[in-house]
């Protein structure tokens, strides 16, 4: 039976099949970590998501023989596309059975609009904002994903190689033991740039407290520590609001260190998260009945892996050991916790100032992953 590819409406029903085939897809694989079902069905609604303020996006579907077999969405950032000079379409949310012409189908369909709305190249994975996953995987296929990252099965990138596209981008991302104690060197340096620039970090028991005294600086650190990382789209006034909201009230705050100066202005922050790998898994994406049990347990009861979700530390002070800082803050949390292993997350591979700051760990690089461009043709 040939392709069908169907554009996929903002309505919840649609947008929840959409995002459940990206789920059934891995149905019995280890790797695969889902998202929550209905925070990605937000992420593309323009009801929801304040991104769509800036961003023009459409999703397909694809179809064969009345069954899902492959999905993309394509997203016009507005910002990004101002900022760079460039007239790129992203793609993201994608995912497909190992199969050429569902493949090509999804990629025409998409390439067509882009062309349509005036663009000349398509690059992904990518979504609205660096709030979204990106970066396909291309080597780690047999290591448990985390929350904050995309899974894809091996042929996704082969796939990728037959289009034409050529990597743009990479990522590295790496697994790493925790110490039984702080190491010596990275001691002494936290020290050193305590005393040399007066700064001192600060813990909080309280999420309202947070979200009051650095809520909205900590997203705008974010912006001014990102702004000439890869593809990074500014965080609105809006959408600060929004994250601030979903995300402050989970965090449990013992693994937040928060780096300010003697004038009490914010210098850095790290924000870590104990795994949910598992208890996404468990719950399969969904929060009812029984899945927020799950991710209860994950963020309070023993764990042996911390996800670090976010470093972010201002311009002037980056390169100065003040990440030394978050970590002499942070390893006694670990220890107290029972965590053995963290996961960095990905990182850019040619960012050198991020590399030096595992340097201090044992640590193996366990996963990569790709941002893939290619010319949208003249003629498809």
């Amino acid at each position: 039976m040939s392709v069908e590819i169907r554009e996929i409406d903002s309505t919840r029903s649609q947008l929840k099949e959409y995002v459940k085939f990206g789920i059934d897809l891995y149905k019995g694989n280890d790797f695969f970590v889902p998202p929550l079902i209905y925070d990605e069905i937000d992420t593309l609604s323009p009801d929801k998501n304040p991104a769509f303020e800036y961003c023009t996006a459409k999703s397909w579907m694809a179809y064969r023989d009345g069954k899902p077999v492959g999905r993309i969405t394509g997203i016009v950032n507005s910002i990004v596309n101002d900022r760079t000079g460039s007239h790129d379409l992203r793609f993201g949310f994608m995912d497909f059975i190992d199969d050429d012409e569902v493949v090509d189908a999804l990629f025409n369909e998409l390439m067509r609009w882009g062309k349509s709305q005036g663009l000349n190249s398509i690059v992904g994975p990518m979504g609205f904002s660096d709030m979204d996953h990106e970066g396909m995987l291309t080597y780690g296929f047999d290591e448990l994903g985390t929350m904050a990252t995309i899974y894809n099965y091996p042929y996704y990138p082969r796939h990728m190689e037959r289009l034409g596209f050529r990597s743009d981008a990479e990522w590295v991302e790496y697994r790493m033991t925790v110490p039984d104690r702080i190491p010596n060197q990275l001691q002494r340096v936290g020290d050193i740039v305590r005393r040399k620039y007066r700064l001192r970090t600060i813990k909080f028991t309280s999420s309202k407290k947070l979200k009051e005294q650095y809520g909205q600086a900590l997203f705008e650190l974010i912006n001014e520590a990102y702004d000439s990382l890869y593809g990074y789209s500014p965080l609105t006034k809006r959408q600060i609001d929004y994250y601030i909201s979903i995300y402050l009230p989970i965090l449990r705050l013992e693994n937040v260190c928060v780096i300010v100066d003697a004038d009490d202005k914010l210098v850095g922050v790290g924000i870590s998260i104990p795994s949910l790998s598992r208890a996404l898994q468990k719950s399969r994406g969904r929060l009812f009945p029984f899945g927020w049990t799950h991710l209860l347990k994950a963020l309070y009861r023993p764990n042996d892996t911390v996800d670090l979700l976010l470093v972010a530390v201002k311009p002037e002070y980056q390169s100065k050991g003040v990440n030394a800082l978050l970590f002499t803050d942070l390893i006694p949390v670990y220890i107290k916790n029972g965590y053995r292993w963290a996961e960095s997350n990905p990182e850019l591979a040619e960012n050198e100032n991020v590399q030096q700051q595992w340097k201090f760990f044992e640590r193996r690089q366990h996963r990569r992953r790709t941002a893939f461009r290619k010319d949208i043709p003249d003629k498809l």
